[in-house]
């Protein structure tokens, strides 16, 4: 990078000045920002996409077709389940920008592929095929971003990536939802795909070369599941969030038939959740790195705090609002504090740790989106699945305390052993 990289010694770490390290993290980010539009804009045009690929079932009932083209949005979560710790896996020893640009390539061939390709089943393939790559973007992004800011920032690493995600809700996707229902829903997903080509330049000329873990296997990046602090940390996130999904899924009806707003309003509804998400990934970064297990701690009191605001206040617009903002706010600190958990438990397997976080979050999307729905169906009204988002906030709690009290243990046994010196 010429006069813009120095070596603190010959062995050293390469630092860089503060531009570069500025560019890189901002190219990073945008690939969080074209990832946040393409995980959510489907949900905005299920009723565009259900009409043209759908047209017998739309004709015979708009509601159920819709809710057949729902299987596009548990396409996409389950590709980014498979393939966050498979491609991180596998890509681990090599160079971290190398593997970046493969993640897009592959972000833009699928995402060009969903938006030109005929049929619904191939849709859904391209769907499932376009979440491959979003955990490992994630993992090896945020391990990326914590080798230019260097020791100790972790946290900040893991929230300038996310930073991208939480302004897609803001603009993104409202805007190429806009494009979706204005000029169909194929030209949005060219946006999207646009928006990743756009990442890839980005990221080929900002985002200095560096290498990879050249000692790393996939057989040593997978060790990592084989401790229990790893799976305890995995369910964190898919329980913590699965409590905050069990509400925000449904957010649309709790504004129409609870608070009794016109539907117009919801678009004002996503974006102060989006504003929450960017507030809390601004100040979450630093608080993670000021201490990981207390982070999750308040992560999981703020989202139980916000799930009950809500829940309370829900019938009043000011409640409404103010229950979203919150769980945007509490949720944005939960994230990174779990992926900087997950980093810290696997113990050198950093970037399965750091995507794996994104299948335990998709997990918990699918966990309590179907759990609300249950609720909802069994005519417990729309409240119900706040009050299910709740319970299982508090259950992730447990598990947060019930792996801290087991790592503490597990330290004390050692140190015992340690300071009584061999027995023999």
């Amino acid at each position: 990078m010429g006069p813009d990289v120095r070596d603190r010694a010959s062995d050293g770490p390469v630092q860089h000045s503060r531009a570069v390290v500025a560019l890189a993290l901002a190219a990073l980010a945008l690939g969080g920002f074209a990832i946040g539009t393409t995980e959510f804009v489907a949900s905005g045009l299920l009723p565009e996409i259900a009409r043209e690929l759908l047209p017998r079932a739309y004709a015979a009932s708009s509601e159920d077709a819709i809710a057949q083209a729902g299987v596009l949005v548990s396409a996409y979560a389950a590709g980014v389940v498979v393939g966050a710790p498979l491609l991180a896996a596998v890509g681990a020893r090599l160079p971290r920008k190398t593997v970046l640009l493969g993640l897009l390539v592959v972000f833009v061939l699928a995402t060009v592929a969903t938006a030109l390709l005929p049929g619904f089943g191939f849709v859904v393939a391209a769907r499932f095929v376009a979440g491959l790559p979003h955990g490992a973007y994630f993992g090896v992004a945020t391990v990326a971003a914590s080798e230019l800011l260097g020791p100790g920032k972790r946290g900040r690493a893991a929230t300038s990536v996310l930073l991208g995600l939480t302004i897609a809700n803001i603009v993104g996707v409202p805007a190429v939802t806009a494009v979706g229902q204005a000029l169909g829903w194929r030209a949005a997903y060219l946006v999207v795909a646009v928006a990743f080509a756009l990442t890839f330049v980005a990221v080929l000329i900002a985002v200095p070369s560096g290498p990879g873990d050249p000692t790393a296997t996939v057989r040593s990046e997978l060790r990592a599941f084989a401790r229990v602090q790893v799976w305890l940390a995995v369910a964190l996130g898919a329980i913590g969030f699965g409590g905050l999904f069990a509400a925000y899924t449904y957010i649309a009806p709790i504004t129409t038939d609870v608070t009794r707003l016109p539907a117009a309003v919801v678009p004002a509804v996503l974006v102060v959740f989006g504003v929450g998400m960017t507030v809390g990934n601004v100040a979450g970064g630093r608080f993670v790195d000021r201490g990981v297990r207390r982070a999750v701690v308040v992560g999981f009191l703020g989202t139980l705090l916000a799930l009950v605001v809500l829940l309370v206040g829900a019938s009043t617009p000011v409640g409404l609002f103010a229950g979203v903002l919150l769980i945007g706010v509490f949720a944005s600190v939960l994230g990174p504090a779990i992926q900087v958990r997950l980093m810290d438990v696997a113990a050198g397997s950093t970037t399965i740790a750091a995507a794996s976080t994104h299948s335990a979050l998709n997990i918990g999307n699918s966990l309590g989106a179907a759990l609300g729905a249950v609720v909802i169906a069994a005519g417990l009204g729309y409240l119900s699945p706040i009050a299910v988002g709740v319970a299982i906030t508090v259950l992730g709690l447990g598990i947060a305390l019930v792996a801290f009290g087991t790592e503490e243990r597990g330290l004390r046994r050692s140190s015992a052993a340690a300071a009584a010196g061999p027995s023999a």
